[in-house]
């Protein structure tokens, strides 16, 4: 079962960028869609983006759409997401997860597989 470390989280202002990465361990992770998740303090963790196995196809809640992009390398066993006019209600921990198709790509059930999370901070 493939493990995933998450990376690249920081501190930035509104209106700047950060890209994530999320690296896989295991020989399984082309076989995976990969979907970011958040979550911010006092709040449920909220589906952020999923990329299919190939890379194509990807789906991004509403709230981030036009301004985050989610790639995938698989040569690399790499996911990142590449966050753009960062918002402060952009403010949470971000998770990547792996899983099977899913109709709902937004379920929290729907990947078993997680990572530990990596804090993004966006002041105003």
């Amino acid at each position: 079962q493939a493990q995933l470390v998450e990376s690249g989280g920081g501190l930035v202002q509104a209106g700047g960028s950060l890209r994530l990465s999320c690296a896989a361990s295991g020989r399984t992770f082309s076989s995976y869609f990969m979907g970011w998740f958040r979550q911010a303090p006092g709040k449920e963790r909220e589906f952020v983006a999923r990329i299919s196995v190939s890379g194509s196809s990807p789906v991004y809640a509403d709230s981030v759409k036009g301004r985050f992009t989610i790639s995938r390398d698989n040569a690399k066993n790499t996911v990142y997401l590449q966050m753009n006019s960062l918002k402060p209600e952009d403010t949470a921990v971000y998770y990547c997860a792996a899983g099977g198709w899913s109709p709902t790509p937004s379920r929290v059930a729907g990947y078993n597989i997680w990572g530990q999370g990596t804090q993004v901070t966006v002041s105003s």
